[in-house]
């Protein structure tokens, strides 16, 4: 049993770093990407930052992570785990309301986990929650899980965006939750309005009166009203004109390291990909260091194909960095004995900067004889046409609590955003063992193994990691640095106050 997992951490502690002496009051404007007209206010279907933004004003998790990269209680404020990590106890916080005036209880966590267990549910953390056996209530205010197989991390995985309480027997879609605000209006794909919940149960959070965040899925456009003062917050600012944000006086970077993946995901059962030489030939091809330079304004780190970040406890140091290498990039791609085409399917919605990298990945992936040409998709369409139906495209990912989080999401073979197609038994198998492993030097070496299998085997491309990149009008106070999750943490809007 991890002492650090079960001892009762205090609501006071959460907060000590918290920043001092907010004001309160005004109207606090946001512009953010990634919005779509298919966007619900159920969790089961929030994809990409727009939703994860909005989805939190409105609700809680039993947990989250604070400046530290630490879970620390939410709606949850206790749980202890037993049995080497196979039966999970939460002590659910009491006194808290819901929007509509009802009482927080046991009874709500079980409802709203099970929300995504149902067998016809297309939630993305399913799988999170598929080892789980039992979920009962225990108490009034007491929530038991039981897991098929030890997981000595589970609290963390509640820390998902996606696992929000609502109340029991109630439909998400109404935007019922114990959060900071309380939904005035969402038009999907256009902005959603909220006003400040005056019941809230934290303390330091929710400042302002209310918070309107607009969909701004063009850059310049989020930019433009930054500057125009017609929104106080905008995200994803191009690296390209940070140097132009710094000279505003008004106007303030704010700076995430090492916050996201920018990845190239070829799937495995297609050539090239299909081929362990055909995979080699691309990462030896590509200059990372020159997409960087050129297209990140040195905003970001050299990757090495491995999805787990550095500033995770886990992150293999000593694997050495895969140089860009022409002349092995040309062994392995005549090797690999593929005539094309190979096309490289590009939008700036798969990340910032994604087709200038892509032209980039062309130039020199033509030095080593490789043939790449470069298909430029349109942004609005790009998760539901071109993401996880195109051969190889652009994408991202953000980081989460833990390395099985991420690696359950995206990299096994059964993980719903399998975006390589990548399926390898024994890799499925290390996953399952660094999960359940308590042994913690053991459990490292078995992390360790996982990255040298993806680095030399997987089927991604992943050049490097990139720093999350927002500005903000210099009126706006109060944020925080939430490890791998922008805009502090996806809750900027509760934590932020205006100045003047």
């Amino acid at each position: 049993m991890s002492a650090a997992l079960t001892s009762p951490w205090s609501l006071a502690s959460a907060l000590a770093a918290e920043p001092s002496r907010p004001k309160k009051g005004g109207h606090l404007i946001i512009g953010l990407d990634n919005a779509s007209t298919t966007d619900r206010l159920d969790p089961a279907f929030w994809f990409e930052s727009w939703m994860y933004f909005t989805g939190s004003q409105l609700f809680n998790a039993l947990v989250e992570i604070d400046s530290s990269g630490n879970i620390v209680p939410s709606l949850a404020e206790a749980w202890s785990s037993a049995d080497g990590g196979r039966k999970w106890v939460l002590n659910i916080r009491k006194g808290v309301q819901f929007h509509d005036g009802r009482t927080l209880s046991a009874k709500d966590v079980v409802w709203s986990l099970n929300h995504h267990r149902d067998e016809k549910s297309s939630s993305p953390v399913k799988g999170y929650l598929e080892p789980v056996t039992g979920l009962t209530v225990t108490g009034e205010h007491e929530v038991t899980l039981t897991l098929a197989e030890p997981n000595v991390e589970f609290i963390s995985l509640l820390s998902a965006v996606h696992f929000v309480i609502t109340a029991e027997n109630e439909a998400f879609e109404k935007g019922i939750g114990t959060g900071a605000f309380i939904l005035e209006n969402f038009q999907p794909g256009v902005r959603m309005l909220v006003k400040r919940n005056p019941n809230h149960w934290h303390p330091d959070r929710g400042h302002v009166d209310s918070v309107e965040t607009l969909a701004m899925n063009d850059s310049t456009a989020r930019v433009a009203a930054l500057i125009s003062g017609s929104a106080h917050i905008v995200n994803r600012v191009n690296p390209r004109i940070v140097g132009r944000i710094e000279k505003i006086p008004s106007i303030q970077l704010v700076r995430d390291k090492d916050s996201q993946l920018f990845t190239l995901p070829g799937l495995a059962n297609i050539a090239p990909f299909s081929s362990m030489d055909g995979r080699l030939a691309l990462k030896y091809a590509i200059d990372r260091q020159q997409i960087i330079d050129t297209v990140l304004g040195g905003y970001a780190s050299l990757g090495n194909d491995n999805p787990i970040f550095p500033s995770n406890t886990y992150f293999a140091k000593d694997l050495p960095q895969r140089p860009h290498d022409p002349d092995r990039a040309r062994f392995h791609w005549q090797k690999a004995g593929f005539d094309g085409p190979l096309v490289l399917f590009a939008a700036d919605a798969g990340f910032p900067g994604a087709v200038d990298a892509a032209q980039l990945f062309q130039q020199s992936a033509h030095t080593a004889g490789i043939p790449l040409a470069v298909e430029r998709v349109p942004n609005d369409a790009f998760w539901t046409d071109t993401w996880l139906k195109k051969s190889f495209c652009t994408s991202n990912w953000g980081s989460r609590p833990t390395a099985d989080a991420l690696l359950s999401l995206v990299f096994t073979s059964n993980a719903p955003w399998n975006e390589s197609a990548w399926r390898v038994p024994a890799f499925d198998q290390l996953v399952k063992a660094a999960r359940g492993e308590t042994d913690e030097v053991k459990r490292r070496q078995i992390y360790h193994d996982i990255q040298v299998m993806l680095v030399d085997q997987g089927s991604e491309l992943i050049p490097l990691y990139a720093d999350a990149l927002s500005a903000a009008s210099k009126k706006v106070q109060g944020f925080t640095s939430v490890p791998g999750v922008p805009l502090s943490g996806n809750r900027a809007a509760e934590k932020v106050w205006l100045e003047g």
